[in-house]
């Protein structure tokens, strides 16, 4: 089941991102997060803005967020992509269910005209996704960040509706 989170979530999806964090190059973070970043982000995702989780047996192994682009007004019509799956559910299809349900979410009421995810140059398996819901290669940012003591690139992708 797919829900939008409450702050009892916000435990699960802590422990899924902070795995990310540790583990992959799925996120640009180095270091984990505390509870007052997901009390924020919840926060942060009211009105046009989604955090969902997907629910099994009553424990959260996934979410999917669309988040602000920018501070810049004009890109109020555009908004970031973010899904993580638990590690150990992963290659169940529930990314492909989160995205799905996001990018629905997306396009009620014309909420947003373009979706943007930025992705791991070497994260075949998300790359592979996006293009699998008709995002487009928006381009590469080359030795973008630093992690695992190594220079990663950001591709760039993005959805129109």
């Amino acid at each position: 089941m797919i829900r939008k989170a409450t702050v009892l979530d916000l435990p699960a999806v802590k422990e899924i991102y902070n795995y990310a964090v540790l583990n992959t190059t799925a996120t640009y973070d180095i270091n984990p997060k505390d509870d007052k970043y997901f009390v924020d982000m919840l926060n942060e995702h009211t009105g046009k803005y989604l955090l969902a989780v997907y629910e099994d047996n009553g424990n959260v192994i996934g979410y999917v967020a669309l988040s602000r682009y920018s501070k810049r007004d004009a890109y109020d019509i555009t908004a970031e992509l973010s899904v993580y799956v638990k590690n150990d559910c992963q290659n169940r299809h529930i990314g492909t269910q989160l995205i799905e349900y996001a990018l629905q979410e997306a396009q009620k009421n014309n909420r947003f005209l373009t979706v943007v995810s930025l992705i791991t140059s070497e994260n075949e398996h998300s790359i592979y996704l996006h293009k699998q819901f008709g995002f487009e290669f928006g381009g590469r940012i080359k030795n973008a960040g630093f992690k695992f003591d190594r220079l990663l690139g950001v591709d760039i992708y993005y959805k129109n509706f």
